[in-house]
């Protein structure tokens, strides 16, 4: 992601600076509040460990952007994703699940009084078929009559909101433009309510003319680390996608072989493959007769 005098707010390094910044945490009690449409001011947040131990078959762990509680005890998960995830609804439900078993693991609860769980994705792209940029889901009836509002799944996708300056009014609106377009806007193009205090300290932390020389070295290792990630995830997508290609032409091939009407050679130029792949593939199925 290409960064201005800004560094995006959904960057890993963004993210930090702003959602997860524990010695300010204003904008995230003020962004949390927009989110789940509450009257009700967020005073207080505790920063909560925000990974998981071997809770899948193969042991792997889990691990979500930024958990934390509210002087209620009202407990947040929050999660980005800047990809595409058409299975990410799964992955909420997974995380927040994993917060409820950890609430009665305890043994310190009663029925009457579970803490609410807010399981919030911020997505870049949209995975809902819902035309609002904003969705809340709680368990509901058929006839869309609410069951309970304990465990809430907030769903925001960047890629939906296209509301104009002009045109933004309130806290939420306010919250999802800056994200969208902070990284692409000049200093000169402020909108008026990028100076409210809430989103002036955020901005603060992600302007890099303002960056200390230890903050641009830890935004430079971030930045690399990502890179690298991105790097090896495509190349263990291209190293999927070849071992597909071959588990398929490798069947074709079987396939023919066994109908025995073409020549080696025919097989090959078909397939878009060497005589010595056919063989080999012809020498194993001789093998296993």
């Amino acid at each position: 992601m290409e960064t201005g005098v800004y560094i995006p707010i959904i960057s890993d390094y963004g993210f930090k600076a702003t959602f997860g910044n524990e010695a300010d945490s204003l904008f995230l009690r003020t962004a949390l509040q927009a989110l789940i449409k509450s009257e009700t001011p967020i005073r207080e947040v505790h920063f909560d460990k925000n990974a998981f131990e071997a809770l899948t078959i193969d042991s792997r762990s889990g691990i979500f952007d930024l958990a934390c509680t509210d002087e209620n005890g009202s407990q947040f998960i929050v999660e980005m994703q800047l990809g595409l995830a058409p299975h990410f609804v799964q992955r909420m439900k997974f995380y927040a699940l994993h917060k409820f078993n950890t609430v009665v693991e305890r043994g310190e609860f009663d029925y009457a009084n579970l803490p609410k769980i807010y399981a919030v994705a911020i997505l870049a792209k949209s995975i809902l078929p819902t035309a609002h940029f904003h969705t809340i889901a709680n368990l509901r009836s058929e006839a869309g009559e609410i069951i309970d509002t304990q465990m809430t799944f907030i769903t925001v996708e960047l890629a939906k909101f296209n509301k104009r300056v002009a045109e933004i009014k309130t806290d939420l609106e306010k919250l999802v433009y800056t994200m969208k377009t902070l990284h692409t806007t000049e200093p000169t193009q402020y909108p008026d309510f990028w100076n409210e205090e809430w989103l002036k300290r955020a901005i603060d932390e992600l302007d890099t003319r303002k960056m200390t020389p230890e903050e641009r070295a830890y935004f430079a290792r971030v930045t690399a680390a990502n890179a690298e990630a991105v790097k090896a995830e495509k190349q263990k997508i291209r190293e999927a996608e070849e071992r597909k290609e071959i588990t398929v032409k490798t069947e074709a091939v079987s396939k023919a072989l066994k109908a025995g009407k073409l020549t080696i050679e025919e097989i090959a130029d078909y397939n878009g493959i060497t005589v010595d792949f056919v063989l080999e593939i012809q020498r194993g199925l001789a093998q296993n007769q």
